[in-house]
């Protein structure tokens, strides 16, 4: 009976709950993931790859998903993090419900070696590391399956220090590519510009592949051991679509190339130029502003001196040696600097222009010019010389400017005279000596308050000094308002009487050419609307003459307040 009664007691609630239990059933189904358990699960799509390639990794959270992600800047200190996605899903399999988030990361190595996916974290939730190996680019297992790869190459072996060496950096691809972002190169210890750009086709192993080649001109600046570090290409693979906001048919990919090292020498001991210069072919080539066989004393003509070196930067080039000729002047400017960049890397010219005027009538010789180079062809020294240059001056000979002491008398221009012509001539001289003592007598009892009030005589050829500098000063700076300035204060100091306040009077009362000529071309060159270039060459010719000047000052006199000492 109590048997009875206990099985009765105990089936017969099941057989009332049956419901109950269906309820139930379905509640459970109907709860979230996070009722089941959260996890946090890494993995990659494979554990061993080249330097120059990339990986997959996923990482999946199953549980509840509020926002967020996991810290992925750990992942940055072996690992360059090229691209990154994330999906939710909610899906039911054999009546389990599963919700998770999924992140995927296309991962580039920065670095060769054993390395490490660290272990990650999500509320609460760690993922396990993950080891990767990383070899040399091209050493991979599948390196030779490579839709994509880089190439480095050096035209040399070996170079001297500051000689042009040439590197070669190629994109091999079977597989469209766009959006390519190169870094530029950069190597320590070396001048680096870029030269080159091509695109073109080559066959490997009987595939085409489409080839991006840029090339470097690199120069050494010591010698030792020059390393060309490895080079980094990110591109995006797969079709484009214009209509796709994500593309996601499209792949980043991260490209590296193989690092190089080369060796630099020193400068040969056997070398015995002044200057290092390191070429594949240098040459010096002479022209001239018109022809030189019309030289006449007076007239500036214009000497152009070039020389051009293939494998060398212009800045590597030196200055010729400076013309110091007697019965010639030379006003040189300041010389031109291009570089020329090409397929065979950078061609160097240093231009140098030199004004020559003549001051004697006669034959002159220009000497040769010649520079010693370091063939890098044929690993010789050789020599590249300018031929002397021989010319007439025709003409008069101009007057040679002689500095006037106080008390003393100009020189006047010289010529051959006769006895009794140099007799008269010292006679003359004797009076006008005895008649300037007699004025300057009379002059410093009749304007002795007034020369008080003026500057010591020992202060003016200091003041002249300083304006002439001035005004070299100025002709250097090229400025013409400064020239403008320089030379007014400089003619109002040698020739205090002229009266103007600015270059065009006192031209106009001093009445030379060569001032009129500068006036004229530095009105050009400051209010001439377009403003014309100024020729500075002819400026400082026509100053040299200007300062040469001892006369000029005849209408100044007729009209001034000095007394007359000759009748």
């Amino acid at each position: 009976m109590d048997s009875f009664f206990l099985k009765h007691k105990l089936t017969r609630p099941l057989n009332l709950t049956g419901l109950h239990c269906l309820l139930l059933f379905l509640a459970l189904f109907c709860l979230p993931a996070s009722s089941w358990g959260s996890d946090l699960n890494a993995s990659v799509d494979r554990n061993k790859i080249g330097i120059d390639e990339t990986l997959n990794l996923r990482v999946r959270y199953s549980g509840d998903e509020n926002g967020g992600q996991p810290d992925f800047e750990l992942l940055e200190q072996d690992f360059d993090i090229l691209s990154r996605q994330q999906s939710n899903q909610y899906r039911v399999i054999n009546g389990r419900a599963e919700s998770f988030v999924e992140w995927t990361l296309t991962l580039a190595p920065k670095r060769e070696g054993e390395l490490f996916i660290p272990s990650l974290h999500y509320k609460g939730q760690v993922s396990d590391a993950i080891p990767i190996k990383v070899s040399e680019a091209g050493s991979a297992p599948d390196g030779a399956d490579r839709k994509a790869f880089l190439e480095i190459e050096l035209d040399k072996d070996k170079v001297y220090v500051q000689e042009q060496l040439l590197v070669k950096v190629r994109l091999y691809t079977t597989i469209g590519l766009h959006d390519i972002a190169t870094e530029p190169l950069q190597v320590a210890g070396a001048h680096v510009e870029k030269v080159d750009e091509q695109r073109y086709e080559r066959k490997l192993g009987g595939i085409s592949h489409a080839v991006y080649e840029l090339t470097y001109a690199v120069f050494p600046d010591s010698s030792g051991q020059l390393a060309i570090p490895a080079m980094t290409y990110v591109a995006v693979a797969g079709r484009r679509d214009p209509f796709s906001l994500f593309n996601r048919n499209s792949q980043r990919l991260r490209l590296r190339s193989q690092a190089k090292t080369i060796e630099v020498l020193p400068k040969p001991d056997s070398y015995s130029g002044a200057h290092w210069l390191p070429a594949a072919s240098l040459g010096i080539v002479q022209s001239w502003s018109q022809n030189p066989d019309t030289f006449t004393v007076g007239e500036p003509i214009t000497r152009i001196l070039t020389i051009r070196a293939e494998g060398l930067r212009a800045a590597q080039l030196p200055p010729l040696p400076k013309l110091d000729i007697e019965g010639l002047k030379t006003y040189p400017d300041q010389p031109q600097q291009e570089d020329q960049i090409g397929p065979n890397g950078v061609t160097g010219s240093r231009i140098e222009t030199t004004a020559i005027v003549a001051t004697q009538p006669g034959n002159y010789q220009l000497p040769a010019v010649t520079l010693t180079w370091w063939d890098t062809k044929s690993q010789k020294q050789r020599a590249t010389q300018l031929p002397a240059f021989r010319f007439e001056v025709s003409g008069t000979a101009a007057a040679t400017p002689q500095t006037q002491e106080p008390g003393n008398l100009p020189t006047l221009v010289p010529g051959t005279t006769t006895l009794e012509e140099q007799d008269h001539f010292w006679r003359n001289l004797a009076i006008a000596a005895l008649a300037s003592h007699l004025l300057w007598i009379f002059y410093l009892y009749r304007y002795r308050p007034q020369r008080l009030e003026q500057p010591t005589a020992s202060a003016k050829p200091a003041r002249k000094m300083h304006h002439e500098a001035k005004l070299k000063k100025a002709l250097e700076s090229e400025d013409p308002r400064h020239i403008q300035q320089a030379l007014l204060d400089w003619l109002q100091q040698r020739w205090p009487q002229v009266e103007g306040n600015n270059l065009s009077e006192v031209s106009h009362q001093l009445g030379f050419e060569e001032l009129h000529e500068i006036q004229s071309l530095l009105s050009a060159a400051i209010y001439q609307e377009p403003v014309k270039p100024l020729n500075i060459v002819k400026i400082k010719v026509l100053v040299d003459r200007l300062m040469s000047r001892e006369g000029g000052m005849d209408k100044i006199l007729e009209d001034g307040e000095l007394p007359k000492l000759f009748t």
